[in-house]
């Protein structure tokens, strides 16, 4: 259909036609860029009746948004949206390629639900085993960094030193990086040291082989804690990494599907994720609960503790979540395994009594980094060790975004800044020496 279609059927065409406006936002795109694509021939349009503005077919603009990948629309609040299979997140719950998130982490395994979201199949009984030469550079790796590196850091090093040793990880096939996936997580389990400041096996392979058959949990529970593991414990641990392991386009997951759209490997999209990871708002939000219930049980009641928050204006951690409207199902699925647990009901009740406090002041209920806090300080875990928990568990999910962005066009994700600064043009500016000369 062109421009010079001829009046007598253009009421017929016109309801098949799409605005300007609408056209824009079916492609995802500024109406600027409408108006582009026809100028290069990639669209045709007619004037609109009364001779404003332009119409489109719309059989026509969806199939260039096949061909140019541009599915993504602005919602309403201006914000981008992208089309996934993964997590569905509607009212107070959220589930897995349409199984409920939290059913599914009580009845199976973390590695046996990374599976279910990396290949829509449910595969029972599956384990995850680092490779020797893997795992003897990202301990090594991690070996060689400062005392005080924190969990994070040492994940993010792991992973370079993992990519390192795959020669295969620029292959970008599914069945490549499922593999590079089953290998990495369990690599970055094992390059960690133990609680104790141990390896807990004589070589560079340590404990692999058995913790293999163990799950992931199991070898992680060492790496967080000097307490033995008991099995009631150990099945908290492996929820929480089931919960955890995607929940929609948070912002490392958001930083993963860039990398990948980059075509960045699997071991490079971790690694946004991870940066991403570490800001107080999201990955490090659970150590702030640890030494807030840590004080609350030291001082003897959420209320001084709440107080002092909210005193010099802080946000009290572990309550609330923009996307539920009660408590995280997370929250609920795990406090409901921890009250199973005699040591952990001084911080469960601790943990009730900050909420119960501060729904005085806002209606805020306990969310996710709540329940880990709950976890690591009944367990004599160090206040990090929610961190790393979240960590190891969202590797899965960055992977599965990974996969789904691979298929997509590359480079999609390419804003356009609106820039603030002084127009041109302008002289070029003085010259002044440097300060360290």
């Amino acid at each position: 259909m062109t421009d010079q279609a001829g009046a007598g059927d253009s009421s017929e065409r016109t309801a098949h036609r799409l605005t300007t406006r609408e056209t824009a936002e079916r492609l995802g795109v500024k109406p600027e860029t409408v108006y582009a694509y026809v100028s290069r021939g990639q669209l045709s349009s007619n004037r609109a009746p009364g001779g404003r503005g332009s119409t489109f077919d719309a059989a026509e603009v969806d199939a260039l948004a096949r061909r140019t990948g541009r599915r993504e629309m602005t919602s309403p609040g201006g914000e981008f949206t992208f089309r996934t299979g993964i997590t569905l997140i509607e009212g107070d719950r959220y589930c897995f390629r349409g199984v409920d998130a939290t059913e599914l982490a009580r009845r199976h395994t973390y590695e046996e639900i990374a599976e279910w979201l990396w290949t829509g199949e449910l595969h029972t009984g599956a384990h995850f085993t680092a490779p020797y030469e893997a795992l003897a550079a990202a301990r090594r790796a991690v070996g060689a960094l400062p005392a005080h590196s924190g969990s994070t850091d040492r994940l993010r090093v792991a992973v370079v030193a993992a990519a390192a040793a795959d020669p295969l990880r620029f292959d970008l096939s599914r069945e490549a990086v499922l593999g590079g996936a089953r290998s990495l997580i369990p690599t970055l389990v094992g390059a960690l040291p133990t609680a104790g400041g141990s390896r807990d096996g004589s070589g560079p392979d340590g404990d692999a082989g058995a913790s293999a058959a163990s799950g992931l949990a199991r070898q992680l529970w060492p790496r967080l804690t000097a307490r033995p593991a008991d099995e009631a414990s150990l099945e908290v641990l492996d929820t929480a990494l089931g919960l955890l392991i995607d929940h929609d386009l948070a912002a490392s997951t958001l930083a993963a599907r860039v990398a990948a759209s980059a075509r960045a490997h699997p071991y490079a999209v971790v690694s946004a994720g991870l940066g991403v990871l570490e800001g107080p708002l999201h990955g490090a939000a659970s150590g702030l609960a640890h030494r807030m219930l840590a004080e609350a049980l030291e001082r003897g009641g959420a209320a001084p503790v709440v107080t002092d928050h909210l005193r010099t204006g802080r946000r009290v951690p572990g309550l609330g979540h923009r996307l539920y409207t009660g408590e995280d199902p997370r929250a609920t699925a795990l406090f409901a395994l921890l009250a199973e647990i005699p040591r952990a009901a001084p911080a469960l009740a601790a943990a009730r009594d900050v909420a119960t406090t501060a729904a005085r002041h806002a209606p805020l209920h306990a969310n996710v980094d709540m329940a880990l806090a709950v976890l690591s300080v009944s367990s004599g875990m160090a206040p990090e060790a929610g961190e790393t928990v979240f960590a190891i568990s969202r590797t899965a999910g960055w992977i599965a975004h990974a996969l789904e962005e691979y298929e997509e066009r590359p480079l999609r994700m390419r804003p356009v800044g609106e820039y603030t600064g002084p127009r041109p043009p302008r002289p070029l500016p003085d010259a002044t020496e440097s300060p360290s000369q």
